[in-house]
């Protein structure tokens, strides 16, 4: 796993920038703490792929009867139409 901070090196950077190892080490673990606190883990990724999944599932299933309330609506429209056409050619006949 690749090592998203190096704390050692940081602490170097910081001793050589005039920084006692008491701040530098200080400053790093701050750091570190800071990072860990707005990183993702893949706990946090799973529970949310978790739940996008459900969540689309939800959207699908709500998309299907959907779908089928407009073919009903559609299918009683069309028969509606046929029987006015059905009249029509019985009163021109």
């Amino acid at each position: 796993m690749e090592k998203i901070f190096d704390t050692h090196e940081y602490v170097k950077e910081l001793l050589a920038a005039g920084f006692t190892e008491r701040q530098a080490e200080t400053i790093a673990r701050t750091q570190i703490r800071l990072i860990e606190s707005h990183l993702a883990t893949s706990r946090d990724l799973k529970a949310v792929e978790v739940a996008l999944k459900r969540d689309l599932k939800d959207v699908e299933v709500a998309l299907k009867r959907d779908l089928r309330e407009l073919e009903n609506r559609l299918l009683l429209k069309l028969g509606g139409y046929i029987g006015i056409v059905a009249i029509l050619m019985k009163l021109i006949a």
